[in-house]
């Protein structure tokens, strides 16, 4: 979606002429926060390399929600259409490669590229899709068959993201998914 969004902008002058920000690159090391839980989403960050979490604190504790890797979009959707308090942080795990574009911005991309809002959704849908199967699967499975399923399903999380951040995906502690791991 990405890629594509930004071979038509370069393509359309008017555009790029209203927007000359939209398609810089910002490098950002990892462990940068990206938007705090309890802030405003003012921004959606396409992701061009790297590794991205969603997560909230419970307790004092970190949950990790979700991973974004390249190509995908993220950003705490429901802050970001609202205007309301984000219930989530976001933060790079891996040095990262993303454009960031403002709410106003990305409106107004939507309206001059109909076929962009139809990605949207589709994205969006995708997205609601992962947090059904998140919800299903902590409720029926075990860790141990979460953590398969992760290795099926989801392999480029294994290779890339540290094992305490797949623990908290997972619902587990770090010494639990290093029991599973040596069970194997």
């Amino acid at each position: 979606m990405l890629d594509k969004l930004i071979d038509k902008i370069k393509q359309d002058k008017t555009t790029l002429a209203k927007f000359p920000e939209i398609i810089q690159e910002r490098e950002i090391p990892a462990k940068t926060i990206l938007l705090n839980e309890g802030e405003i989403s003012k921004s959606i960050h396409f992701i061009k390399k790297g590794c991205l979490r969603m997560w909230f604190n419970k307790d004092g504790k970190d949950i990790t929600m979700q991973f974004f890797f390249e190509g995908q979009a993220v950003a705490s959707i429901d802050s970001f259409f609202s205007a309301e308090p984000s219930l989530f942080s976001i933060e790079s795990i891996e040095p990262c490669t993303i454009i960031s574009f403002s709410k106003a911005t990305f409106e107004e991309l939507l309206l001059i590229y109909p076929e962009l809002n139809e990605g949207f959704q589709k994205l969006m849908f995708q997205r609601f899709k992962n947090y059904a199967r998140l919800f299903l699967s902590r409720i029926k499975d075990s860790p141990k068959e979460r953590y398969e399923d992760l290795i099926i399903n989801h392999p480029d999380i294994i290779k890339r993201v540290p094992q305490h951040y797949i623990a908290s995906y997972l619902g587990i502690t770090p010494i639990s998914l290093s029991r599973i791991r040596n069970r194997k």
